[in-house]
């Protein structure tokens, strides 16, 4: 049930203008391109391409350029079909890891060399043996995830990234830490591994914006910066049950890639574990007997359903909406069912998302992930179907690739690597992209992929780069824009 609805608004952005402040409005701004020009940024400046991996170990400039042709020929779109053979798309979402920090032991090039080669392991970067302060990393096992969750607010990740220098992970600020220079042994990182080397491996996505989880999830809806660090709530079931509270919101007027996607006659749901709990539930659903994460389980996180983990529950067209906001079991059905949207957003529960602290353990949030990965190409829609995985931000966690300025789109800092990870028939089997990317490039490709044109939100999907590097042509029928 709702508890204490506040129903806020957050200057123009947050009312449902945008010409003032290039926030997503009504999709109509400046910053939509189509495909027979150059992409825009808010303001009206052509984006600007870095044509490739960053140099320096700096992370580069997020921009992109002219979207490239279709060119298929051996398969041709039907009229009102996606672009790619790629027909529907499942992103999962876990939470607050570095790319050093789950894919440092795995990738074997020396760390600063940006390797320009794209195959496996030898083709990305090591996490360096020490962090500038000289420090040794500790073992990210287990253990070491349940008891231990950094600081990861904005002034905090912002600190230790130091301007660049990623310097200050472990001293230098009050949220330094010898805990935040942490590194996955294969104990406990090979499902992830196992998955890069039959797949694909994205290792310049950066989160999009430095601070807590909330924040940086908005990207996947707006492409455009909302508030920062996890500054509200959505305003829908569920919200009484976090603590500590965290003061609600509701936004209208505005326009989400769920809003594109749904006025072209495309469709597109949320999977989030424990969400039919918690609807049910007179007040905050007990906890699940497998969530044994703290001495006495309680019907608050990491056990139970958390709105704030779906950043279309943020929007009043979608707030607790029933054919769009669902169970994770749902999930199963439509994929036996033949009901799977066009895109799907998947949510495990904290517990099994990875969140660090709260006894949460890597070991579950790998097997979650591949228990929907074995869903899908177990299901009638595997060969039609790119999952994507990828975590919501860094956490505080060290990495040593500096990330690149601010994006013109919102001018909002970026933060630490995550990883990406596309899974699939349609994934380059074995590549690592060095191609720079963000949150806000699945919206870019969502648009592109079953809309036509990107851009359409008028922010960061107008100039962040495509995920075209990460998948294959030859089983794309399209060639999916890199840039």
């Amino acid at each position: 049930m709702k508890i204490g609805v506040i129903v806020a608004c957050l200057g123009v952005a947050a009312c449902g203008s945008s010409a003032a402040t290039g926030a997503p409005g009504d999709g109509a701004e400046a910053g939509a391109t189509d495909d027979g020009g150059p992409s825009t940024q808010g303001d009206g400046a052509p984006a600007q391409s870095d044509g490739g991996p960053s140099d320096s170990g700096s992370g580069g400039a997020i921009d992109a350029s002219v979207d490239a042709p279709l060119d298929a020929p051996a398969w041709s779109p039907v009229d009102g079909g996606p672009r790619s053979k790629i027909a529907h798309v499942v992103l999962i979402v876990q939470e607050n890891h570095t790319f050093d920090a789950y894919f440092g032991a795995y990738c074997k090039a020396a760390s600063g060399s940006n390797p320009t080669c794209t195959s496996g392991p030898s083709c990305c970067e090591a996490a360096p043996a020490k962090d500038p302060s000289g420090a040794s990393p500790v073992t990210l096992d287990d253990s070491e995830n349940a008891t231990y969750d950094p600081n990861h607010t904005q002034p905090c990740e912002l600190g230790e990234i130091d301007d660049g220098k990623m310097d200050r992970f472990v001293t230098g600020t009050s949220c330094s830490s010898g805990q935040n220079f942490a590194i996955a042994p294969v104990q406990v990182a090979q499902p992830y591994w196992d998955l890069a080397s039959q797949n694909a491996l994205a290792d310049r996505w950066f989160q999009p914006i430095a601070g807590q989880s909330s924040s940086n999830d908005m990207y996947f809806a707006t492409a455009h910066w909302v508030f920062t660090d996890n500054a509200y709530q959505p305003a829908s079931n569920g919200h009484g049950c976090e603590l500590p509270p965290t003061p609600t919101i509701e936004y209208s007027g505005q326009t989400t890639i769920g809003d594109l996607l749904l006025a072209e006659g495309r469709t597109f749901s949320t999977y989030a574990e424990g969400y039919a709990a918690m609807l049910a539930a007179p007040l905050c659903p007990s906890p699940p007997s497998d969530c044994t994460m703290t001495p006495v389980p309680l019907p608050t996180p990491p056990c139970v359903y958390q709105p704030d983990d779906i950043p279309f529950e943020y929007y009043a067209q979608f707030e607790d909406k029933a054919q769009v906001e669902r169970d994770l079991a749902d999930l199963v059905t439509d994929l036996q069912a033949g009901t799977l949207p066009d895109f799907a957003y998947v949510k495990r529960v904290q517990y099994k998302n990875e969140h660090p602290g709260y006894g949460t353990k890597i070991s579950m949030g790998t097997t979650a992930v591949q228990q929907v990965v074995d869903w899908v190409a177990g299901s009638p829609y595997a060969d039609d179907t790119l999952v994507l995985v990828t975590w919501d931000e860094g956490g505080g966690f060290f990495d040593h690739v500096a990330p690149p300025p601010a994006n013109p789109a919102d001018g909002q800092p970026y933060g630490t690597r995550v990883p990406v990870l596309a899974i699939g028939r349609f994934a380059a089997k074995g590549t690592v992209s060095h191609v720079v990317m963000e949150h806000s490039s699945i919206v870019r490709f969502l648009e592109w992929n079953f809309l036509g044109t990107t851009g359409q939100l008028g922010a960061r999907d107008a100039n962040v780069a495509n995920i075209g590097s990460l998948l294959d042509p030859a089983q794309t029928g399209s060639v999916v824009p890199a840039n």
